[in-house]
């Protein structure tokens, strides 16, 4: 039923674009709603009310209605045609005529119509019973569609097929068989389409149908029971707890179901006159209202408790999935919820608790273990807070060290407020503590590196103002002085550059001598060797200043000041050095003579004594005749 059910809705789908398929589809679901409303309504004509001839019971109009609602609009043609053809076929099939036949078909197609309208219009499409609001509101639709429907059949009665009854009596009858047909079998389609669209798990399958076998048994023992007075409460101690069990533990289409079997049973039993509803000793008039009252109380029963449930399951579900997103968002905010009972140091947390402050979350975790993992420096401040809270300041924050159970120690954030009692005493504290150990090292790096900018800052303006004195008292006038210090800093500027590409992690040598050179060096007067050394910060600073020197030396005065001359410099990594000691050589050929100065400056100077000063290294600076050799050694594990 439930695949036929779900073939039915796939074929009334608007989406559909075959013609053929749709006209296929719903010429099915036509024959199908007419059978099912056909053998309904055989059994409902069987047994008539006096002396109007109304069925005393209308389950067909629940086939349609109930096939309405669970197919949608795109069912209407279908279903209406189907329960037409099947009102006509079986009134004639009794003792009405075609007239009121058709008249009875109409006010049947409707009906069903109606019902499913109001509906619709009420709650849209994919209508199910897991709501109450939902229950009352299909009881409401029933209501109004068979009161309507039964003004066009009493008509139908009184003057097509010779109704001798009063006109009021004529409607409540059809009123009230109509009103249980729909409200006894609509349910079960409704139920099966909604089990269609997302069925229910296996395990639920089972344990729903075992419960509906076990009420039809019960509802046949009901039925049979002897006419003794203990015989009254037998069918609520029987029935109700089965009731009970598929509302509680099954979805709505399983309660549906077990009311759709209670009225079945109740409506066979009273037509043929089986068990208590077929006692000849009642009249059919009290047998009718037990048989209807027992149907409608049943019904009701199954419809209210299993939407009670539905609802509380969906809430439940809501909570779960709350909670869940909720804990989510926690743990990714590196945030645990608290609450805390200071008078009895009992104390709740949100389930990330453990991972954020270490403890095994199997076991308790008090407030008094809260308070002694905090870092003895912080916990006296931390403590003073807590105890510093009154009604007119109820709120703390606080920052401190917590050393977890593995010994780790991170740093919390925690904002909390206080609840008083009447007498302002506090009675319990709820907040929420953050995990800022990596904001702290962030903010502790980035102390660390302010305070290294700083330091260069210093270092740097403390070189470039040395550089400028050296330099203006080594120059011969002011066009000298611009130029020289000029060049010096814009070489102290290229290794920054460097530097800050690197982002103080070292520079290549390679890269720093291609740098210094760049201005002067050619392949035709300069040859480069060595192998792939990274120097440190400070050295590159230094090695920059002494290159810049000699570059220079031997463009005013050197192998670079003529065609012919030449500069080597390489270096490397002596075999076997345990110092690990970087040997650079400078050498000028082919160019003039040189005569070695008689006083130094300042460029001079800074060859020979900065390499030794700040990088622990030895300079040889030689001015031999056929040029200028300079030897220069770093200690790498210093620069």
């Amino acid at each position: 039923m439930l695949q036929t059910l779900r073939g039915q809705a796939r074929h009334q789908q608007p989406t559909a674009t075959d013609p053929t398929s749709r006209w296929v589809g719903s010429i099915g679901l036509a024959v199908a709603v007419g059978i099912s409303y056909f053998l309904a309504a055989r059994l409902s004509l069987a047994l008539l009310t006096k002396p109007d001839g109304v069925a005393v019971f209308w389950p067909a109009a629940g086939v349609s209605a109930g096939a309405l609602i669970a197919l949608g609009p795109g069912a209407r043609l279908p279903v209406a045609v189907g329960a037409m053809v099947a009102t006509i076929v079986a009134n004639l099939l009794g003792d009405r005529t075609l007239l009121a036949a058709i008249i009875f078909a109409l006010c049947n197609a409707g009906e069903a119509l109606l019902t499913a309208s109001l509906i619709e219009r009420q709650f849209g499409s994919g209508f199910g019973l897991d709501r109450l609001r939902h229950v009352l509101g299909f009881l409401a639709a029933a209501i109004v569609a068979t009161a309507v429907s039964g003004i066009g059949g009493t008509v139908g009665f009184k003057y097509f097929h010779g109704s001798t009854g009063p006109i009021l009596t004529t409607w409540q009858h059809w009123f009230a068989s109509d009103a249980l047909g729909i409200v006894t079998v609509a349910p079960l389609l409704i139920g099966l389409a909604s089990a269609a669209r997302e069925l229910p798990p296996r395990n639920e399958i089972i344990e729903g149908v075992m419960a509906l076998v076990m009420l039809s048994v019960m509802s046949g023992l009901v039925i049979v029971l002897p006419r003794e007075p203990w015989a009254t409460v037998a069918p609520i101690a029987l029935l109700f707890p089965l009731l009970l069990w598929l509302a509680a533990r099954c979805r709505p289409a399983f309660a549906a179901a077990a009311a759709f079997i209670v009225a079945l049973t109740i409506v066979w039993t009273t037509t043929f006159g089986i068990g208590y509803f077929g006692d000849p000793a009642l009249s059919m008039a009290d047998r009718v209202l037990g048989a209807q009252a027992g149907i409608l109380a049943t019904s009701l029963c199954a419809f209210v408790l299993a939407a009670l449930f539905a609802e509380r399951r969906q809430n439940e579900a809501a909570l779960m999935e709350g909670e869940a997103r909720l804990q989510e968002a926690l743990t990714a905010g590196a945030v645990t919820a608290f609450e805390w009972d200071p008078r009895i140091g009992s104390s709740r947390r949100s389930g990330n608790a453990a991972q954020i402050l270490g403890f095994d979350p199997q076991q308790p975790f008090t407030g008094t273990q809260f308070l002694a993992r905090v870092h003895p420096d912080d916990r006296a401040r931390f403590k003073a807070l807590v105890h510093g809270v009154r009604p007119d300041s109820p709120s703390y924050t606080v920052t401190f060290r917590f050393i977890r159970l593995d010994g780790r120690e991170v740093w919390l954030e925690e904002t909390s407020r206080a609840e008083f009692d009447a007498a302002g005493h506090y009675i319990r504290f709820k907040g929420l503590t953050l995990d800022i150990t990596e904001r702290k090292r962030a903010q502790e790096h980035q102390d660390r590196l302010v305070a290294e900018l700083d330091h260069r800052v210093k270092n740097v303006l403390a070189r470039v103002a040395a550089v400028a004195m050296f330099t203006h008292e080594g120059s011969s006038s002011m066009d000298d002085f611009v130029q020289a210090l000029n060049r010096r800093i814009q070489s102290m500027a290229d290794a920054h550059a460097l530097l800050s590409q690197s982002r103080w992690r070292g520079v290549r040598l390679t890269d720093l001598v291609h740098s210094q050179l760049a201005p002067y060096a050619t392949n035709a007067n300069m040859t480069i060797a060595g192998p792939d050394i990274t120097l440190t910060a400070g050295a590159t600073e230094a090695v920059a200043m002494v290159l810049q020197e000699l570059v220079t030396n031997a463009v005013k005065h050197g192998a670079l000041s003529t065609p012919d001359g030449r500069v080597s410099l390489s270096w490397d990594r002596p075999d076997g050095d345990a110092a690990a000691h970087l040997a650079m050589v400078w050498r000028e050929l082919s160019g003039p003579p040189i005569v070695a100065p008689i006083q130094s400056g300042y460029g001079t100077n800074l060859i020979r004594d900065l390499i030794p000063h700040e990088l622990g290294g030895k300079v040889g600076l030689v001015f031999a005749s056929r040029g200028v050799c300079c030897r220069i050694e770093i200690p790498l594990e210093r620069g």
